[in-house]
């Protein structure tokens, strides 16, 4: 969960910078910021993914062990 949240928070910040440099007047191709906004868009659906795949194997575990 770790990784693909730290993952999704590079994606961000890349995002942003490149933004940034676009408004700033750099040679920022689109395709940059629509990789990164992907990435980042991936990157939260990852985060649920593996929130919930936590959640379930903790549920599975409680059921199973009643006690």
């Amino acid at each position: 969960m770790k990784i693909v949240a730290g993952g999704t928070s590079a994606w961000a910040v890349a995002c942003v910078a490149l933004l940034i440099a676009r408004l700033a007047g750099a040679d920022v191709h689109t395709w940059w910021i629509v990789m990164c906004a992907s990435g980042f868009v991936l990157g939260l659906l990852g985060v649920r993914y593996c929130t919930r795949r936590r959640n379930a194997i903790a549920r599975d575990k409680a059921a199973a062990n009643p006690g």
